[in-house]
């Protein structure tokens, strides 16, 4: 028979066991984070009927999607996890309480170009609240001290949210009589970080057909910077003109005054009117989230607020902000850059236990025991020397190996030995279990280090 070299597909992420764990401290994180703030865990099914999906799609959604027939069904895989929730909430309306609040850490799929850094199957971790009819401002506000808690908690200072409103952005472009190209001029601006106002000037005199005069106006107006205040009183200098304008400005408004109460300090928090996001749903505060030290990884958590959900699955008006966080693509450019923090133990286990008599029972009864006394612990149940026995807790790379032979079974202690100083010491079944404990503890650090 041949022997078939195996293979990862171009696009799809595996990792090895030490990367895997570093990966599911993220997602921890995560959950531990989202449920903090009452938000329910989803799990909504990886195959759907390619019509659900494809309802609010076309265009290069539907050249991306995984589609195929089984039988006379027509399926595809889920591209994101918006519409699933489109179709969760519609579905289960009656059973849902509003404002309904879910996070979902799941893999999606899409079939563009593998590049550096992008996938085509990959766990985005989302964050939804759904409101039944209205949703008041203060959850858009909120969404920024989620975000803030997610990134102080895996270790990150130097990093901001920056923060607009599409209402503003609707109404300023109304005030020039380009309503009908506000979409496309929108969506050119999104991109000025990556080419620069030069070429985004371009654009908008070439592409989206605008005069001179037009384009300067616009390229000034997402130019305010300064302080969170001094943007909204630059703004207020636009205010009485145009009324989507003003209800943006006052939404903003909003939000920026409950950060405080919400924790996030103003350094890591600015009003930036270049923000836009290029998808057409988003109908009032918008996010991007970039660390500072690294502008090249681009936006590593961005959403907003969206006024009809599901729209094309239920005849209620279901308005919702939301945020995404691309968790394979964030934890490879971490990795990549040599961001996260090489000291944490990524081992599957704290304490490889390892039998130095023909008898298992006492070293089986010592596992159970390190294990009720909440360790992780391996049992070594191969026939092998010593010398392998150890060269396999040093491959594992597993911080301590507990040893029991006839002398400590006789004396009621275990020998436990520290992998990495190679100090070891006698104690009984209990305090092992606390002195394991204690190191670990000691050893413990920000998943991700900042240079």
């Amino acid at each position: 028979m041949d022997i078939i070299k195996p293979r990862t597909l171009s696009g799809f992420m595996e990792l090895l066991p030490a990367k895997q764990i570093r990966f599911e401290k993220m997602a921890e994180i995560l959950r531990s984070t989202y449920a903090s703030y009452g938000f329910a865990p989803l799990d909504t099914p990886a195959i759907e009927d390619a019509q659900i999906l494809l309802a609010k799609g076309g265009g290069e959604t539907e050249k991306q999607i995984y589609r195929f027939q089984k039988g006379d069904s027509d399926l595809a895989l889920r591209f994101d996890l918006t519409v699933p929730l489109a179709k969760y909430v519609a579905l289960h309306y009656n059973e849902l309480a509003f404002p309904f609040r879910r996070f979902q850490i799941s893999k999606v799929y899409r079939g563009e170009r593998a590049q550096r850094g992008r996938f085509r199957e990959f766990y985005q971790a989302d964050i939804d609240i759904i409101g039944d009819g209205k949703l008041d401002i203060l959850n858009e506000a909120e969404i920024p001290a989620i975000i803030y808690k997610v990134f102080r908690s895996f270790g990150l200072r130097r990093f901001q949210i920056r923060v607009n409103n599409r209402k503003i952005l609707n109404g300023f472009y109304a005030m020039l009589g380009l309503t009908e190209k506000s979409g496309d001029i929108m969506r050119t601006v999104d991109k000025l970080d990556k080419i620069g106002a030069e070429k985004v000037k371009g654009i908008l005199l070439e592409d989206c057909g605008l005069t001179e005069e037009q384009a300067d106006e616009i390229l000034t107006f997402i130019a305010i910077r300064g302080t969170n205040d001094q943007v909204l009183t630059a703004l207020e200098g636009y205010a009485g003109r145009n009324e989507r304008f003003d209800l943006g400005l006052k939404e903003l408004k909003a939000v920026t005054e409950n950060l405080a109460a919400f924790g996030v300090p103003e350094e890591n928090f600015a009003v930036d009117l270049t923000i836009a996001r290029g998808l057409d749903y988003y109908t009032g505060t918008v996010y991007e989230t970039t660390l500072l030290d690294h502008p090249e990884i681009g936006s590593v958590c961005s959403g907003g607020r969206y006024d009809n959900l599901a729209g094309y699955y239920i005849e209620k008006e279901l308005p919702g902000v939301g945020i995404s966080i691309g968790l394979t693509r964030l934890f490879y450019v971490l990795d990549e850059q040599g961001l996260l923090n090489p000291a944490l133990p990524s081992a599957p286990a704290d304490a490889l236990v390892l039998p130095m008599t023909e008898n298992p029972g006492p070293a089986i009864a010592l596992a159970e025991q390190l294990r009720s006394a909440g360790i992780r612990v391996q049992l070594y149940g191969e026939q092998k020397k010593f010398k392998q026995k150890m060269a396999y807790a040093n491959k594992l790379e597993v911080p301590f190996a507990v040893l029991l032979g006839e002398d400590e079974i006789q004396e009621g202690v275990c020998s436990v030995k520290n992998m990495i100083s190679g100090q070891q010491v006698k104690l009984a079944p209990a305090e092992a279990a606390a002195y394991i404990r204690a190191a670990l503890e000691a050893e413990k650090g920000p998943l991700i280090l900042e240079t």
